[in-house]
């Protein structure tokens, strides 16, 4: 079987193609036929010979090992657990690669962290930022005309692409990450962690050819790998998974994202010699008051999270307007980093090193009110301009400080509650991420593996619950669904929606539709079109271009005048459906128009008729593969 990839990654056989056509149509012989005229058009109109290509480039299974892979619930464990090794790796790879730019730019030690440094040269902190800043600009306009499509991240990929990643382009977007926080941006690595973590797994799922739920799997196993070894904490990984690169928990789901964290775990921290995951120091007894205070926490949480990520969109917002050369952008961006670094190195990077600073809580207040708010603006900063990274480490460490700072500020206006500073570190640090990233169950995982204290989870599950729910009250968004927001896309999760916009009108209308003159009589109409042979006709005008819906059974009607015009009976001069639309907006067509066929026509000023609609067949088409999906989450193929 030879398998074609499209232009939007939609994967489809040859031979599959036509029997889903067929299948989609009462008829199947004109179904057969309409799926070949359809596949040749495609080729005329969307397809090209470059684009046809076996569905994974770098890795094809044999086909009886894919055969036993699908058919056995174990193979797809035992997948999980390469995943989450190569994840591991990738972890691995990615953070020496970057503290070696940090040696080699900013003349420390390798084994030392850039954001814990007293002091950095001030030379080095202005220019290895904007230049390398300059530098990441000019490669991303040369990447625009080798690539013009933009890269999708695990997120999209599960919600859109049904777990189709490039992996081209997640090595793109992982070397961007590296270059970004290498030369000093305050820009986390974890995204760029999970993208070519996840990126892997989906190539290796495609060469397996795994079916759709499957995939989604893979990609989610990616992620877990990555954060469980980036963080030491591989509960906190698999539901970072399951929150929020699978959209949801399945029992089909659990073992092998679970394995893929636990690998991707072990993988990473069986190199002594790199320092992974938070270090807060010990914390004291957890009393009730704690749950209500951490609860208020939470809230002010929230309010910075919602800040931050106006503030990024803000920033992206005034650069473009300026019309600023792009690469001068990022150079800018790169500048402003410097210059803060030149009060407190604490700014760059991703702030690893900041946050095992063993005296961070311990500082001064003023020191640290100061680290918070010039980490926040960095963030924003280096994001804004066009650096390649994430958010989760940069809130985590803005968080723990926030939290002291918070705890601070309370027993100034209640004295004598002599709140532990660590252990409010640890509740800000966790909601103000649930409030960014989203993944309270993650945020609440990392407290739990970081802290081992559970009944400071506990206080922290009130505040990142609290954080979370103000969130989408407000803002309605995380940072990345925000991003997918600013860039004109609907989804809020890594939900399964891309079947829905994978089934449209086009993929079920019966295109063998039977038009007619909308001027003719109705006599001469009664002649063409008797009683039984048609249920309803397509009328057009001279030119061809869509008038209305004419029923056959209306026309014979015996109190119709034969000697009437058609145009007088026609039906649904304004109401069509376009072939692009999906199949929920097909519906809703209908439900407004109360109608039970609709003309599908070319968009456009022709308006010429290419098939019809009716309500039952897409309901019912809706009706299986909404079986068909929920049937996949749970495990029953």
């Amino acid at each position: 079987m030879t398998y074609y990839r499209q232009r939007d990654g939609i994967v489809k056989s040859v031979p599959g193609l036509i029997r889903r056509r067929a299948g989609s149509h009462p008829d199947c012989i004109s179904g057969m036929k309409t799926a070949k005229s359809g596949l040749a058009a495609r080729l005329g109109r969307g397809w090209t010979q470059s684009d046809m290509a076996p569905t994974s480039r770098y890795l094809e299974a044999p086909r009886r090992l894919r055969a036993f892979v699908r058919a056995h619930e174990t193979s797809l464990v035992v997948l999980a657990a390469l995943i989450g090794t190569i994840g591991g790796l990738v972890v691995v790879a990615m953070s020496v690669a970057v503290a070696a730019l940090h040696a080699l730019l900013f003349n420390i030690s390798i084994r030392e962290r850039l954001s814990s440094q007293d002091s950095i040269e001030p030379l080095r902190a202005l220019l290895v930022p904007s230049l390398g800043g300059l530098l990441l600009g000019v490669v991303f306009l040369l990447l625009l005309r080798w690539r013009p499509a933009r890269e999708i991240d695990p997120i999209e990929a599960n919600a859109l692409h049904g777990g189709r990643m490039s992996f081209r382009g997640s090595v793109i977007v992982a070397l961007q990450t590296i270059w970004s926080s290498g030369v000093g941006a305050s820009v986390g690595l974890e995204a760029g962690y999970t993208q070519l973590a996840s990126g892997l797994a989906a190539s290796l799922g495609r060469g397996f050819h795994l079916r759709r739920v499957d995939q989604r799997i893979m990609v989610g196993c990616g992620a877990a790998a990555a954060i469980a070894g980036a963080f030491g904490a591989p509960l906190a990984g698999a539901f970072y998974a399951f929150e929020l690169v699978i959209g949801g928990y399945t029992p089909a789901s659990l073992t092998p994202v679970g394995i893929a964290a636990v690998a991707g775990y072990f993988m990473t921290h069986g190199f002594a010699a790199l320092s992974m995951g938070i270090g807060i120091g010990p914390v004291g007894d957890i009393l009730g008051r704690d749950l209500a205070i951490a609860a208020l926490l939470g809230i002010l949480s929230a309010l910075v999270g919602i800040g931050i990520m106006r503030g990024v969109a803000l920033c992206e917002t005034l650069l473009a307007k300026s019309r600023i050369w792009p690469p001068l952008r990022t150079a800018f961006g790169g500048l402003g980093v410097g210059l803060l670094a030149l009060l407190t190195p604490q700014v760059m990077s991703s702030g690893h090193g900041a946050l095992h600073f063993s005296n961070i809580v311990s500082l001064p207040l003023k020191v640290i009110a100061g680290v918070f708010v010039l980490k926040a603006i960095a963030s924003v900063i280096s994001l804004g301009s066009g650096f390649r990274g994430g958010l989760f480490f940069a809130t985590l460490f803005l968080g723990a400080l926030g939290g002291r700072l918070f705890s601070a500020g309370f027993d100034t206006i209640w004295p004598g509650l002599d709140l532990d500073p660590n252990v409010y570190a640890i509740i800000g640090m966790s909601a103000l991420s649930a409030s960014v990233i989203g993944g309270p169950l993650t945020m609440s995982f990392i407290a739990l593996e970081s802290t081992g204290n559970l009944w400071l989870t506990t206080a922290v599950l009130v505040a990142v619950m609290i954080s979370t729910m103000i969130t989408r009250e407000l803002f309605g968004y995380s940072f990345a669904t925000w991003r997918f927001h600013l860039r004109g896309e609907t989804i809020r999760s890594a939900a399964d929606i891309g079947w829905i916009r994978d089934l449209t009108v086009r993929s079920l209308m019966r295109p063998d539709v039977a038009t007619v003159d909308a001027n003719i009589g109705i006599e001469e109409f009664r002649g063409k079109f008797p009683l039984g042979s048609k249920t309803q006709v397509v009328a057009v005008d001279p030119e061809g271009h869509y008038v209305g819906l004419a029923v056959v059974a209306d026309a014979h009607a015996p109190d119709i005048e034969a000697t009437s015009a058609l145009a007088g009976l026609l039906h649904y001069r304004d109401v069509v459906l376009h072939p692009a639309m999906n199949i929920q907006e097909a519906i809703a067509i209908f439900d407004a128009a109360e109608a039970e066929s609709l003309a599908v026509v070319e968009p456009g000023a022709e308006h010429w008729p290419i098939g019809i609609l009716t309500e039952a067949h897409a309901m019912r088409r809706y009706a299986e593969e909404s079986e068909r999906r929920r049937r996949e989450a749970v495990g029953e193929f």
